[in-house]
């Protein structure tokens, strides 16, 4: 099984505390998933808990799919970890951090995924698998950006239409 890494970090001028709030709705990740993967948040426990099951909707290039994932360590507000249970990965292993910084909180993601079918699985990444990776990632930061953006502070809110 060759295990492909994936690590992503990203700086938002938010608390952690916030953050890592944002980050404990499982139907937020519905929000920063792109459209083209018509990804739907189907069944989630009222709270989140190490050990957790959280079911998920989704299509990959028009194929539906169930993806099931379980949190494998909640360590709040630094860290979580979740794991495909079932899906399209042969493995999927997701490490969330958090660290507080001057003015915000840097978001770092390390994933270790694999990919079924042994070479069809490893040409499959390299012609389509790891440039979606990288597209759904990159949807995912332009919306943490903008959903985690820090509200303008009243002085700097102006008037439509007026001199400033």
């Amino acid at each position: 099984m060759h295990v492909y890494k994936l690590e992503k970090q990203q700086f938002v001028a938010q608390p952690i505390e916030l953050v890592f709030s944002f980050f404990s709705d499982p139907y937020n990740l519905d929000k920063i998933t792109p459209d083209w993967l018509r990804f739907r948040t189907v069944e989630v426990p009222r709270e989140v808990y190490r050990g957790c099951v959280f079911v998920h909707r989704l299509r990959i290039r028009g194929v539906p799919l169930t993806w099931v994932s379980q949190i494998l360590e909640w360590d709040p507000p630094k860290r979580f970890v979740d794991m495909q249970v079932i899906g399209p990965y042969k493995l999927w292993h997701h490490v969330h951090e958090f660290e507080a910084a001057d003015g915000g909180t840097y978001i770092r993601d390390l994933v270790h995924y694999a990919l079924p079918l042994g070479w069809l699985g490893r040409l499959a990444h390299a012609l389509l698998v790891r440039r979606d990776l990288e597209r759904i990632f990159e949807y995912r930061r332009e919306r943490l950006a903008e959903l985690l953006a820090p509200l303008p502070s009243p002085g700097e809110i102006r008037q439509p239409g007026l001199a400033g």
